[in-house]
């Protein structure tokens, strides 16, 4: 899909054509509409559609007549039945009049831009126009990062009632969301730097806000960190109270087989093929109740020794 984007005072409008200062976005394009994008802009192809491979890294590739840059976003998945957050490359190409961006799916960094209203926001200003979206990039991490914290403090707060591994493996995937986006993030800061060292792409007064960007994706990547090692805490000690429950019942599980034990042995032993004279209480009236009667007092004590030790 293409859409056509220009600015006026503070305002996006969507335009027909292509014209010195419009913002080309192309979402999941076919081979078409890269080909129609690649030889009106006078791009070669291949880097149209270099961040449509999810494999595809994140880097700076500068050309005689456009400037390519590759980064990660954060996007929406579906995993184990359950919404959760990968990483998926977004193109930027800056080309002499304009910018074009390049996505295999809609996202809301750029689709936040349609409707925004940002002070000095100007697709004809193309560098700035493009560290702002490295700016809003660095910005929506943060934000899917603290609903990442949310949702572990969510399940922090009934850690008491996870009763099966479902829980573990939730813990698991938000950890593994944290790998991916620290490694994105990481990548991201290396476009940045190198950014920074390309002088012939900014001017002065749009280094303030690629300085922004810069100083948002690193806050990005210690919050990444910092919840990380939160999230694996946590998952130990959902792990260590899964384990002390099973202890639990393994201790009482062993008390109830020691209790009823004992009239096993007791009804064994009167079981035995001998002379019954020599077995107490065989010949005496109402012997058998009294022997039940007996057990029944030792299994009670047994029990209450037990309770009196917490295994029961």
């Amino acid at each position: 899909m293409i859409q056509m984007f220009r600015s006026y005072w503070r305002e996006m409008r969507q335009v027909d054509e292509i014209v010195p200062g419009t913002w080309i976005e192309l979402t999941n394009p076919t081979a078409e509409e890269a080909a129609q994008i690649a030889e009106t802009l006078g791009i070669d192809q291949d880097d149209v559609l270099a961040a449509i491979d999810p494999e595809e890294k994140a880097r700076v590739q500068t050309e005689d007549d456009y400037t390519l840059i590759v980064v990660d976003v954060p996007a929406r998945e579906e995993r184990h039945h359950e919404q959760a957050y990968n990483t998926i490359p977004l193109g930027v190409i800056l080309t002499e009049d304009n910018v074009l961006t390049v996505c295999s799916e809609e996202t809301s960094v750029l689709s936040s831009l349609h409707k925004a209203r940002i002070r000095d926001l100007s697709t004809e200003n193309r560098l700035a126009f493009v560290y702002r979206i490295m700016l809003r990039i660095a910005l929506r991490y943060q934000q899917v990062l603290a609903n990442i914290d949310r949702t572990r403090m969510e399940f922090e707060e009934r850690i008491e009632e996870v009763s099966d591994e479902s829980d573990l493996i939730r813990l698991h995937e938000l950890e593994s969301t944290l790998v991916y986006f620290s490694t994105s993030l990481r990548g991201n800061a290396n476009v940045l730097n190198r950014l920074t060292r390309y002088g012939h792409l900014h001017q002065a007064e749009d280094r303030d806000i690629l300085d922004d960007a810069i100083v948002e994706n690193q806050q990005a990547i210690e919050m990444a960190q910092i919840y990380r090692e939160i999230i694996d805490g946590t998952r130990q000690l959902v792990s260590s109270l899964m384990d002390s429950r099973l202890n639990s019942v393994m201790e009482r599980l062993t008390s109830l087989t020691i209790i009823l034990s004992i009239p096993t042995v007791v009804s064994g032993a009167y079981g035995m093929n001998v002379a019954g004279q020599w077995m107490p209480l065989s010949e005496t009236p109402h012997g058998f109740m009294i022997i039940n009667l007996m057990t029944l007092g030792v299994c009670l004590i047994t029990a209450l020794a037990l309770r009196r030790r917490r295994l029961l």
